[in-house]
């Protein structure tokens, strides 16, 4: 039995969305007035903007009580400000969102139905994507393919920021670097019912997009990291092991195939391939390790000094 909803928080970072945050938070409203048997919240997170956004999120929440707004004193990225909102988030379901105007608003009672059917978490899936081909739609493609793969859960599309989460089993969930998007894998891991919905995507109207190729190059580091601390941070000899065995593999080889050369009359000194071999197989260990090592390193800050990776510079009807 399936506990009953009375509430709901939608989170919605903000980087420079002042043309389009009056029509989102109209089409929020529409909504909220079509569930009228349910109580909303809007959290506005804005994540540094240099636009008139700040401006605007403190107009909203003056106006109405059930806008809330979080200003960051810089940008701190997606994450920190899904983050932000999701700790803050009073309602029994949160539902992050886009600003931009893509995600649509309208598909909130479909989330909505699809939590009272008993999931933790409903992810949207943008089928009919509203973007450019080369730099939106294939590093997405190819970035869906990989998480899928390596976590083992399988969803069309993890970058979709709208989703809807029971409130339980999120807000324990910290989030660093890109990782909002891999949310509903650790809530598949941790025994969640999950499920995804296809959902309406619309072009962007205003502004910029904030997202492009590079984004896969993120999202693989960010997924070694994540299939890191969830698969080996009780046990991190069977990680570090296993690639210092692969490392001491490549070197016999290496060491076997300059033997082989001394054997056939070619000097040590007369090929280069051993030494630059090793020496981009060692630093490349090196520096994955060091990236590893250092994100255990930065949740250990954080944890033990209760501090998050972002600066508030004000809260407007909302004690933080």
């Amino acid at each position: 039995m399936t506990e009953s909803i009375r509430s709901i928080s939608v989170v919605i970072p903000v980087l420079n969305e002042e043309g389009s945050l009056p029509t989102l938070l109209e089409e929020l409203k529409a909504v909220a007035g079509r569930l009228s048997h349910l109580s909303f919240e809007w959290l506005f997170i804005d994540d540094g903007s240099t636009d008139n956004s700040p401006e605007l999120i403190r107009s909203f929440a003056k106006a109405d009580q059930r806008v809330k707004g979080i200003i960051f004193r810089r940008n701190y990225g997606q994450t920190a400000a899904m983050s932000c909102g999701i700790q803050a988030a009073t309602g029994d379901i949160i539902i992050p969102m886009d600003a931009d105007l893509q995600n649509d608003p309208a598909d909130i009672p479909m989330f909505i139905e699809k939590i009272n059917e008993g999931y933790s978490c409903v992810s949207g899936w943008r089928k009919q994507r509203q973007d450019g081909f080369v730099l939106r739609l294939l590093p997405s493609w190819s970035a869906n393919w990989i998480i899928s793969v390596m976590t083992g859960v399988k969803l069309h599309d993890y970058g979709c920021s709208m989703k809807a989460y029971r409130r339980s089993i999120i807000q324990d969930v910290e989030l660093y670097g890109e990782m909002h998007r891999f949310i509903p894998a650790y809530a598949a891991w941790s025994g969640a019912k999950v499920t995804e919905i296809v959902v309406n995507h619309r072009a962007r109207k205003f502004g910029v997009s904030k997202y492009g190729i590079s984004r896969v190059f993120k999202v693989i580091l960010d997924l070694i990291v994540v299939k890191f601390l969830t698969n080996y941070f009780n046990k991190p000899i069977h990680f570090f092991g296993a690639v210092g065995l692969a490392s001491l593999a490549i070197g016999s080889v290496a060491l076997l195939g300059a033997l082989t050369y001394k054997i056939l009359g070619v000097a040590f000194v007369s090929t280069p391939l051993p030494t630059v071999g090793a020496m981009f197989v060692i630093v490349g260990v090196q520096f994955i390790l060091f990236g590893l090592l250092s994100e255990v390193l930065m949740r250990t800050y954080y944890g033990s000094r209760n501090t998050r990776p972002y600066s508030i510079r004000e809260a407007v009807n909302i004690v933080i």
